[in-house]
């Protein structure tokens, strides 16, 4: 397998001038973490292997601001740079990509509007497009649903849109399946169950999703530290795990991690 990646994630919310990383606990009881391009730089100095940005507030007189935060973190961040929020059109994402992204990642339109993933695919490549899957455990599937075994029970995992405030009805793993289809070149999955909570990664999700796609698969949600990024990577088939809170509040350096998971047989990049 290729090397494991670590990706931080920065949570930006516009309401300021210069813009602010938030973080929140199953997207909600959101917290000031610092300023985007600061701890960018930071995380690509400690050896990050991408960045992934999201516009939380995603609002369209605000899509100046993000592009404005991707110019000014691209000046001296030299990692593939993800950006999600508000994207609705292939000419969003030539403007994020003028700014200096490297990707784009989807959620809402997306299920909205499904062919947007190809036409970036299209436009782009397939590894320019990212689908990002926020994904809440229900009980009791039904016929239809992707059954999944959990500590809880039997489960299956609901898509949310619009920054984890609606759901959309749609079965999370099946999602994967299609998005793959429809020509996206890499699955984000995040839990919003363990959003926040220092719990670990939601291993039965992300082992389900790993199982039927064939495109990359970054876990997110639930990272409290190096050795819950060790877990997902020995348990399941991700290729990267995305962490925020041990990053932005100096629990770990990316740097150590890499460390820990090297000492311990996982292949990252040095």
């Amino acid at each position: 397998m290729l090397a494991r990646r670590i990706i931080p994630c920065l949570d930006c919310d516009l309401a300021v001038p210069q813009g602010r990383v938030v973080k929140g606990i199953e997207f909600k009881q959101i917290r000031y973490a610092g300023v985007p391009w600061e701890l960018a730089t930071r995380y690509y100095e400690e050896g990050a292997d991408e960045i992934v940005f999201l516009d939380i507030t995603a609002s369209s007189d605000r899509r100046e601001t993000m592009k404005s935060v991707i110019r000014d973190t691209a000046k001296n961040v030299f990692v593939p740079l993800a950006v999600g929020g508000g994207i609705k059109t292939v000419d969003d994402v030539r403007n994020i990509f003028k700014a200096g992204a490297d990707k784009v990642t989807v959620n809402t339109t997306a299920l909205k509007r499904p062919e947007i993933i190809g036409e970036i695919a299209e436009e782009y490549g397939s590894q320019a497009c990212v689908v990002a899957i926020d994904a809440k455990r229900r009980d009791n599937p039904t016929e239809g649903r992707i059954s999944v075994p959990t500590p809880q029970g039997e489960s299956w995992f609901e898509c949310s849109f619009y920054g984890g405030r609606e759901f959309s009805g749609v079965d999370a793993i099946a999602w994967a399946m299609e998005a793959e289809r429809l020509g996206a070149g890499e699955i984000l999955l995040t839990s919003m169950d363990r959003d926040g909570t220092y719990d670990g990664f939601d291993l039965p999700l992300t082992d389900a999703v790993c199982k039927r796609v064939r495109i990359p698969v970054i876990a997110s949600g639930g990272c409290g530290n190096a050795e819950h990024i060790y877990e997902v990577f020995l348990k399941t088939g991700a290729s990267a795990a995305l962490a925020a809170s041990i990053f932005h509040y100096d629990e770990w350096g990316v740097d150590e991690v890499k460390r820990y998971l090297a000492e311990r047989g996982i292949h990252v990049r040095a």
